[in-house]
């Protein structure tokens, strides 16, 4: 959902995503002014005479009291409530720890009740993701469980809820939603391509996918690039990653994928590239999800990352970016023009 000339959009963050949403405040204003200083520049005033100026208003909203009662369970407060009715209003969440997903369910329940005019709930990692689908009896696809509590957000006067995930880990994940919500599928993968084009050898880059599955999510954004595929295959008793398709010798390769738990799988991808003639090593990952502080053991790696680029869609993803080899791409961008409506890599 676009957010529409004229509107009024209250923009409210969880405690952990204040910054990002700052963030997207400006780039908002950034995109606006650009727009009418260009239009001016070219002669065409996208007004008439007489007409109010089409400016979205957006405010950031810190009015949430996010307390919790003696037992430890959620003590919350939303401000300003009488005045919500006809707003459009986005709600910056992180799902980032079980421990916060409760409070911001209940925020977000409660925000249509208070007559918004519409909802769109951003929430750039999807945790559950990794869990999506059931192999044997007994296991428990908690990706449909947490699509179904999010489907349980009530509506808006202008209709159903957005729920924007940032590269799911399963596209077929959107069918888990129920139909009282409208989940939009975007992807972070724009903020990779444009740094990679403004690197200095960006014309000797290759891009590796660490298996199948990040090959077929991610391989059409690449289609004019080269590309590796690699693939964990069984020797004896271990796995090891092998290249199953296409060459890196004299290449800076950068592996891609959605998100990195404990890293094994990129070194490994990382030392099979190298054996096969890379000239260096590079990784991008949209979440960085490091359980236990596991990005640590890529500051000090046998196999030396040039960059290790990251997305603030996590909140400690800020603090694992002052460590080399690792870059933070602000997902702020890519939030702020796909609600605007514009493309990031033509603005």
């Amino acid at each position: 959902m676009s957010l529409s000339p004229n509107a009024t959009i209250w923009l409210y963050a969880h405690p952990t995503m204040e910054k990002l949403a700052e963030k997207i405040m400006r780039r908002v204003t950034e995109v606006e002014d650009a727009e009418e200083k260009f239009q001016e520049d070219i002669g065409k005033p996208h007004i008439t005479q007489g007409q109010e100026v089409p400016r979205r208003k957006i405010e950031l909203k810190k009015s949430i009291r996010w307390k919790t009662f003696p037992d430890g369970f959620p003590n919350l407060f939303i401000e300003e409530v009488k005045t919500m009715a006809g707003k459009d209003v986005i709600f910056l969440g992180s799902f980032h720890s079980a421990e916060v997903i409760f409070e911001q369910l209940s925020i977000v329940y409660a925000l249509p009740r208070y007559l918004a005019r519409s909802l769109t709930f951003i929430l750039p990692y999807f945790p559950t993701a990794t869990m999506e689908r059931v192999e044997m009896e007994g296991e428990i696809a908690t990706a449909k469980t947490l699509s179904t509590m999010l489907s349980c957000i009530p509506l808006c006067s202008r209709g159903p809820p957005h729920i924007m995930v940032f590269d799911i880990h399963a596209l077929q994940e959107r069918f888990y939603f129920g139909n009282s919500v409208i989940p939009r599928l975007e992807t972070a993968i724009p903020l990779l391509q444009r740094e990679v084009q403004s690197l200095p050898d960006h014309q000797n880059i290759s891009i590796a996918f660490p298996d199948d599955g990040a090959h077929k999510r991610f391989h059409r954004m690449f289609d004019k690039m080269n590309t590796i595929i690699c693939v964990k295959v069984r020797e004896g008793d271990k796995r090891v990653i092998r290249i199953k398709d296409g060459n890196p010798k004299d290449q800076h390769v950068v592996i891609v994928d959605d998100l990195v738990m404990t890293g094994g799988t990129l070194k490994e991808c990382g030392k099979a590239l190298m054996n096969q003639g890379a000239k260096c090593i590079s990784a991008y990952v949209t979440h960085a999800v490091f359980p236990s502080d596991s990005w640590k053991k890529f500051t000090q790696s046998d196999v030396k990352f040039e960059n290790f680029w990251i997305t603030d869609s996590m909140p400690h993803a800020n603090d694992i970016a002052k460590h080399e080899p690792f870059r933070l791409l602000s997902i702020c961008d890519v939030i702020a023009d796909s609600l605007l409506g514009y493309d990031l890599l033509q603005n």
